[in-house]
């Protein structure tokens, strides 16, 4: 391995002019820049980027942690602050928590050892421990959950889209909506069944809601727990689009059809809701904006510091109508009923 020490001897300069050289320190005359980089360049020389880092007291890099980069909300998000960061000349750290508490805790630990220059996080909850970082003076953004109302946030409105939702479904003629929750203890999936009982407030319908974690054997097994009620619900509103992937899978083995003997609407569109049989309504969040705009208020942050109040930023949702939750006409004017 190249050392500094056999580029000073090849450019005939001492190593801390080889360092200040390669760092653009403006005290180090042309000449000299310029036999530095021609013995690095002939040599294969590699600056040591850790501690480099470790001199500086932070990196040209920002860690972003979000629960699951496969859930193509996150994706979205992910592109969203990669494409800003890049631009800005920054990279990025993709970690995934996986709703863990212990994973979370630890890359929030590894983002401080390693003097990132910044961290942008989706929280399982706001008990998050950011304390490591905000004492190493790393600015944080939270995406899609909160993390108190003092850190930065930027997130789509769970709760008026859940809202859009449940009066589309009752403006469609369906009788007894109910809502595939996801996890209890996550805000998006409070905010979200809040949102739908909202909605119902006023009609005189019953609230029916089971809670599952945000993937599909949580989908499947709260609309199971709806589906086995006595008076189950003819039309579900489900948190998010891994949970409808469960929710899908457990209409068909009750032979139940989407669109024909249940109405269905999820959070979250993607490449695959149109093209389902029924296409599938969705509330669309505005996941690459989210991300875009969480790089960019940290981005600020990082070059600015901490001395303008903490920005909170809820982007509207769309409701995007497709078969899937449009009730089905009879002669007689009714939808067929849930087996």
């Amino acid at each position: 391995m190249v050392k500094i020490v056999d580029v000073a001897r090849a450019a005939g300069v001492s190593p801390a002019t080889v360092s200040r050289a390669l760092n653009d320190y403006p005290t180090v005359g042309p000449e000299y820049v310029k036999r530095v980089r021609a013995a690095a360049a002939q040599l294969g020389y590699r600056p040591n980027s850790v501690a480099r880092n470790l001199r500086r007291q932070q990196t040209d890099l920002i860690t972003l942690i979000i629960p699951d980069v496969s859930n193509f909300f996150c994706t979205l998000i992910t592109r969203g602050v990669e494409d800003v960061a890049c631009e800005a000349g920054i990279s990025v750290l993709l970690c995934n928590s996986d709703e863990d508490r212990a994973k979370e805790a630890k890359y929030l630990a590894v983002a401080e050892q390693e003097r990132v220059a910044g961290v942008i996080l989706s929280p399982h909850d706001e008990s998050a421990d950011i304390s490591l970082l905000e004492a190493a003076g790393i600015p944080i953004v939270a995406v899609d959950r909160p993390l108190g109302a003092r850190i930065d946030y930027v997130a789509s409105d769970s709760f008026a889209g859940a809202v859009i939702a449940t009066q589309h479904l009752l403006d469609q003629g369906w009788q007894r909506p109910g809502c595939c929750g996801g996890p209890e203890d996550i805000e998006t999936a409070q905010r979200r069944v809040a949102g739908y009982r909202a909605a119902l407030k006023d009609s005189g319908i019953e609230a029916r809601v089971a809670f599952g974690e945000y993937d599909q054997e949580g989908g499947a097994r709260a609309a199971g727990a709806l589906l086995d009620r006595d008076d189950p619900p003819d039309a579900l509103l489900v948190s998010n689009e891994r949970m409808a992937f469960g929710v899908l899978s457990e209409l068909s083995t009750r032979g139940i059809r989407p669109g024909i003997d249940i109405g269905v609407l999820t959070f979250d569109d993607t490449p695959w809701a149109p093209l389902m049989d029924p296409p599938m309504t969705v509330i669309e969040q505005p996941a690459y904006e989210i991300g875009a705009r969480a790089a960019r208020i940290l981005i600020d942050r990082i070059r600015n510091g901490p001395d303008f109040e903490a920005q909170h930023v809820e982007l509207p949702t769309r409701l995007i109508a497709r078969r899937s939750s449009l009730r089905p006409k009879s002669d007689g004017g009714t939808s067929h009923p849930v087996p």
